[in-house]
């Protein structure tokens, strides 16, 4: 290990923004070292990464897997503790943070009160607690770095600018594979349909949520909390080709965007390798073949859930815990083929409907929100 590397430590390293920052560990051997790596039940495939990149610190919630890797000779922390445990030993300088749903905020907040920075690749951590997750990192030092495009592209629009000079974040989306379907059609998507996004390599759970645009709103969250924006001034536009990654718009009236083809490891490169930009062989854009950029706006009717995000943000205290447990609830029923595509919209609004708020003070706050939200999304399908 080169001394003068980055210590990383990849959290959902058998995912798909972990498998990738890994290649984009391969691609720069000498800056970055990898110093752990934590999973939830893929015993093999940590394994096999542990095996490459040589590394001695491994995590697994899955208690039952991590049993699988009793006769290595490496460190394995094992339970829900697991990743925190792990960032403790390590001591790593950057902890990228890609794994799914709420499971990824301890992990998060344990490494920004050690004041170790973070690259979050998962939104659920901003979503449901960000104004924990700021403030622990505010009271540390420690920098938040956007994985996400999107936040990415912000974060690169903004370099340089004064923060009190914006007038309104425009936040691009694809529109989802669905942008064309009918209420009757969207009724019958299957989740195997819902799985296949036409533009980025994504996991299950944010693939099935850029399908019924919450994946959107979870980035509206993102955008207030990294970058101090009220919610009233991000608007959200559907951009059909993915090249503008997102635009920043300032009281002059300029606007700035961030392009690029639709490939994660740009960002991932970005947020690894702050505040260098360093040279790499991935593919470049070339506008003349792209030929036209077309946008529209989200349409809030049919994917009711950009709507629900916008709601529960401009609500505040519990609303938005409550919003992603129900939403991360409703995607697993439809998944596992109980509830309908269109059902998922309907649970998160019931719940958010239901539920009696309260301030969000402490993780505990978090976690009892998100409790409630579960089980009341259970008990209605």
């Amino acid at each position: 290990m080169n001394p003068e590397s980055k210590r990383i430590v990849v959290l959902g390293s058998t995912g798909s923004i972990g498998r990738q920052t890994l290649e984009m560990v391969r691609t720069h051997p000498q800056r970055l070292a990898v110093v752990g790596l934590a999973a939830g039940s893929n015993a093999r495939a940590l394994e096999a990464q542990a095996e490459e990149f040589e590394v001695g610190l491994l995590a697994l919630a899955d208690e039952g897997a991590a049993a699988e890797l009793a006769s290595s000779d490496r460190r394995v922390f094992a339970g829900n503790d697991a990743a925190c445990d792990l960032i403790k030993a390590a001591e790593p300088d950057l902890v990228v943070g890609a794994i799914t749903g709420i499971a990824g905020l301890r992990p998060v907040l344990t490494a920004l009160e050690a004041g170790v920075d973070c690259a979050l690749a998962n939104k659920e951590p901003l979503v449901a607690a960000g104004g924990i997750v700021t403030t622990a990192a505010r009271q540390s030092g420690a920098q938040l770095l956007p994985i996400d495009s999107e936040l990415s592209a912000i974060f690169q629009c903004l370099r340089g600018e004064r923060a009190e000079e914006i007038e309104k974040i425009l936040l691009t989306a694809s529109g989802g594979p669905f942008a064309d379907l009918s209420a009757q059609e969207l009724a019958e998507v299957t989740p195997e349909r819902a799985l296949e996004h036409p533009t980025w390599r994504m996991g299950r759970k944010v693939t099935v949520d850029s399908a019924t645009l919450a994946n959107k709103g979870f980035e509206v969250f993102e955008m207030h909390w990294l970058f101090g924006v009220p919610v009233e001034r991000i608007e959200v536009v559907v951009h059909h080709q993915s090249i503008i990654h997102s635009l920043a718009q300032f009281q002059d009236g300029s606007v700035i965007a961030q392009l690029g083809l639709p490939d994660m490891r740009v960002p991932i490169q970005f947020a690894l390798l702050y505040p260098e930009r360093v040279a790499n062989e991935l593919p470049r854009l070339s506008l003349a073949e792209i030929g036209t950029l077309t946008f529209a706006e989200p349409d809030t009717e049919r994917f009711p859930c950009l709507r629900l995000a916008y709601a529960a943000a401009r609500a505040g205290r519990s609303y938005p815990a409550v919003l992603n447990a129900a939403d991360e609830e409703a995607v697993r029923l439809f998944l596992d083929g109980r509830i309908r595509f269109t059902q998922i919209p309907e649970l998160i609004e019931r719940a958010l409907d239901e539920h009696e708020a309260f301030g969000m003070n402490a993780l505990a706050d978090v976690e009892r929100a998100d409790a409630w939200a579960r089980t009341y999304v259970r008990a209605q399908a």
